[in-house]
């Protein structure tokens, strides 16, 4: 048991001085059987605590129905079990480069329903959900013998909004619910994001990478006395599909965590360790100073240039931080864990079943509706995956361009059962012109859905209409396929022969592993789709780079055979052939 509170310059522990030097480690990015070794790895690098989001739409897929929220709590047992404490970053947006921030599609899709506000509807729904939550955290604190010493107030409200009264409104029901641990707020240190995210008597953080006595001097302007602490301290950072791959100079950073250190600031590392955006689960930003611009999709691996990698190695990085972390623990730092296995040799994979993507749609698919202009993703309860929408161009008449208004985020075209273009939301016209009369069919994929800023929670799909010249289509089909339907579902797939040639649909194959651990899976031939094994989703794969291939933990792994899954959704190109598996 133990009295953890905020004192006039820090945190206090039973009334003593104490520094959090926490590390981000989303349960939710790593493997169940992985946390105690990647939980093992942050106490070798001299981190006494632990951060963690927790993202409310992978908890709640659909109103009123919850799954395996009990991992919240599987997790803070297992940092209990590591001797280390615990942040908690409950939401319920958390931004964390996961799809739509955290918040559920059918929420943010819901109409007259406005997020991160004080709209009663909006509210009511929190409310709902905290309550299915709390009782996994409230029982973990450290008053009540548990980890948890810090709950977070929402995210990084004052990036987003002005009114101190909806965090307030969450602080309330917090309270309410159980929590008894300080709450703070964290914000970027800039005077706007601070009035707008902080909140009296609840202890303001602020978030940076480098520069921590501009930004502690920040924070004093708005708090003169309480603690001094960076809650994400951006050590690394993340990619985006098409881009380049993101790294910082390991001293460069080591020096700026030093800095933070010797301001006599708390900390937490963001990411400690960031993992895999597995199930297809990674968000997107917006590009551009007003984050308006083009879509600009996460790619699956969330590695972030942490200091423990996405395979839970220690880098360079994780040398020197462990370096100037040891200066500020009270003994000999732990030693290193043992490397989890890896795989014992490298493996090709069979595809021995193939089937269309239209075949995997009418087996797996939602019910297919009809409507005056296409429906949305929200519309038709799809949050990862895919829609086929069909339109009918009328006839006779001559060539015009046929275009897609709104579209988000990406469309294979059909015009008569052949392929006739991909359209983005930045080229959305095809360059061949379509006669009538014509059947038009437009597979349309999310890339996932904005995290940041002000397009946050917009829709997926056709959100304007499909058009002729300046003529709307009217009368759209439409056909919605989510990526959880397929766990437990491929059995009601009629597999044939794969193709010769590339073409998009579900395809089947078998691995045989010989020492089962750690793995990276390669997908030639393969444009744009996701990858599973024995059912587990590995997340998306694209050939845009810059990510060339996908981790497969090794507890997913077994002896022997091993069942492959790969839905090419291009199809563009030479298409999948001999996937194989390399050891990490």
């Amino acid at each position: 048991m133990g009295g953890f509170a905020v004192g006039e310059s820090g945190f206090l522990l039973d009334g003593r001085p104490v520094r959090l030097l926490s590390g981000a480690l989303h349960y939710f990015r790593v493997h169940e059987a992985q946390w105690g070794h990647r939980l093992a790895m942050l106490r070798a690098m001299g981190l006494n605590c632990v951060e963690t989001y927790v993202p409310w739409n992978l908890h709640q897929p659909r109103p009123g129905a919850v799954r395996d929220v009990g991992a919240v709590g599987r997790f803070l047992d297992a940092v209990g079990a590591a001797g280390m404490w615990a942040i908690v970053r409950p939401g319920p947006y958390i931004c964390a480069e996961w799809e739509n921030g955290g918040l559920p599609a059918w929420l943010t899709g819901e109409p007259g329903t406005r997020a991160r506000t004080r709209d009663e509807r909006y509210l009511g729904h929190v409310r709902n959900w905290f309550r299915r939550l709390l009782p996994e955290i409230v029982p973990r604190q450290i008053d009540r013998g548990g980890p948890v010493v810090l709950v977070q107030v929402e995210n990084e409200y004052g990036s987003y909004g002005s009114d101190t009264g909806y965090p307030a409104e969450l602080a309330g029901l917090l309270r309410a619910e159980g929590v008894t641990v300080p709450l703070v707020t964290s914000d970027g240190p800039e005077d706007h994001m601070l009035t707008g995210g902080s909140l009296p008597g609840v202890p303001a953080t602020v978030n940076f990478g480098s520069h921590a006595r501009e930004a502690f001097a920040a924070l004093r302007r708005h708090r003169p006395v309480g603690p001094l602490m960076c809650m994400e301290f951006w050590c690394g950072w993340f990619d985006h599909w098409g881009g380049e791959h993101t790294v910082r100079d390991p001293a460069g950073a080591a020096g700026a965590l030093r800095e933070i250190l010797e301001c006599g600031a708390s900390v937490n590392l963001y990411m400690a360790h960031g993992g895999t955006s597995f199930g297809g689960w990674a968000g997107a930003n917006r590009g551009g100073a007003l984050h308006e611009g083009p879509l600009e999709p996460d790619v699956t691996s969330y590695d972030y240039d942490a200091p423990v990698d996405e395979y839970g190695r220690p880098t360079e990085k994780f040398r020197l931080f462990r370096e100037v972390l040891s200066a500020y623990h009270p003994g000999p730092l732990p030693d290193l864990p043992p490397r989890p296995a890896v795989l014992g040799a490298p493996a090709e994979a069979r595809l021995t079943g193939w089937a269309p993507l239209a075949g995997v749609l009418e087996a797996l698919g939602g019910p297919e509706t009809f409507a005056p202009v296409p429906p949305t993703f929200e519309e038709l309860d799809v949050t990862r995956g895919f829609v086929r929408y069909t339109v009918d161009v009328p006839g006779p008449r001559q060539p015009y361009p046929l275009a897609v208004r709104g579209l988000r985020d990406l469309a294979v075209v059909y015009v008569d059962g052949e392929r006739a273009g991909v359209l983005t939301e930045e080229e959305p016209v095809l360059q061949e012109p379509v006669a009538g009369p014509a059947r038009v069919e437009l597979w349309v994929e999310s890339l996932g859905r904005v995290n940041y800023g002000p397009r946050l929670g917009e829709a997926k799909g056709v959100t304007g209409g499909v058009l002729h010249e300046r003529q709307y289509l009217h009368g759209a089909r439409a056909r919605g396929l989510d990526l959880d339907a397929f766990v437990g579902g491929v059995a009601a797939v009629s597999f044939g022969v794969p193709p010769r040639e590339g073409a998009p649909g579900l395809y089947r194959g078998w691995v045989t592993v010989r020492g089962a651990g750690d793995a990276r899976l390669e997908l030639p031939g393969g444009t744009r789709g996701f990858a599973w094994v024995n059912g587990f989703n590995l997340g998306r794969y694209w050939s845009a780079g810059p990510q060339r291939s996908l981790y497969v933990p090794g507890p997913v792994l077994r002896e022997g055979v091993n069942e492959v899954w790969l839905l090419e959704l291009d199809g563009g190109g030479p298409g999948p052939s001999a996937p194989r598996l390399l050891p990490v």
